[in-house]
């Protein structure tokens, strides 16, 4: 099975370039799953309801986020009713939404995905690391092929999960610094494994915000309302294939196309 995972979707450029590509490379690379983060799809800063049902008209199976998820207030009501967008599943109890699903492909093969989010330099929430354990179970029951986002600030933190559930899962992808790694790789137990998968959003930029805002930011301290920047973007992304029989990860591409 091939698994197309998207880095962060970043505003009205990062969602068409995601039309445009997502068609193309499950053409041309045979994809059966296609998982993308979506939390800063919607002006940059979050996901509404509207964006979500665009990605995944899109050809999207499955979005996850991270720490901006309830930046728009109309996707609390949304998330409850759409199991295929997910929130980290380390939010404390009674957090409407839910942080794995289990989703099927036109192949009849189920794919579980499950999202975490790291707490170094990030929001004040559960264990990643206690609380993946019992999510990855809970996919299980239905599904060996398993990709986990670990949506998180620290390398050290992600690496530290890819190791921690080498064996146990398809996949451990970072997402949530919009700058791709490249150190893509089969840990020793058949986990694929990406520090961060980057961003889909515009090159001319700083992680997709218009720079001069950016560097205005930097140099003044003052608040500044981010926008996102316009142009031509990066498409950010890897690609799996995954043995269905045992869920161990074949071989993993890391794509950097740019649109």
């Amino acid at each position: 099975m091939k698994i197309l995972f998207i880095g962060d979707v970043i505003g009205e450029p990062g969602r068409k370039t995601v039309a445009r590509q997502v068609p193309r490379l499950v053409r041309e690379r045979g994809v059966d799953c296609v998982i993308a983060n979506a939390e800063n799809a919607a002006g940059g800063f979050g996901v509404t309801p509207d964006v979500a049902r665009e990605l995944f008209a899109a050809g999207v199976h499955v979005l996850t986020s991270g720490n901006h998820i309830w930046d728009k207030k109309e996707i609390i009501d949304y998330i409850k009713d759409e199991p295929r967008l997910l929130r980290p599943a380390n939010y404390p109890k009674g957090v409407p939404g839910l942080g794995r699903v289990v989703v099927t492909t036109t192949a009849g093969e189920k794919v579980g995905v499950v999202q975490v989010m790291g707490r170094v330099s990030m929001p004040t929430v559960d264990c990643p690391f206690r609380v993946v354990r019992h999510e990855v179970e809970a996919v299980k029951q239905e599904a060996r092929t398993v990709i986990v986002d670990m949506h998180a600030e620290a390398t050290s933190e992600k690496m530290a999960m890819g190791w921690y559930l080498d064996g146990e899962v398809s996949g451990v992808f970072g997402t949530h610094t919009h700058v791709q790694t490249a150190d893509e790789r089969i840990l020793p137990k058949g986990t694929a494994y990406l520090t961060d998968v980057g961003m889909v959003g515009p090159t001319e930029s700083v992680i997709g915000i218009k720079k001069e805002i950016a560097i205005e930011k930097f140099l003044s301290q003052m608040p500044r309302r981010f926008e996102v920047a316009p142009g031509p973007c990066v498409f950010s992304a890897v690609l799996l294939d995954v043995d269905t029989t045992v869920g161990k990860a074949l071989s993993i591409e890391r794509l950097r196309i740019m649109d």
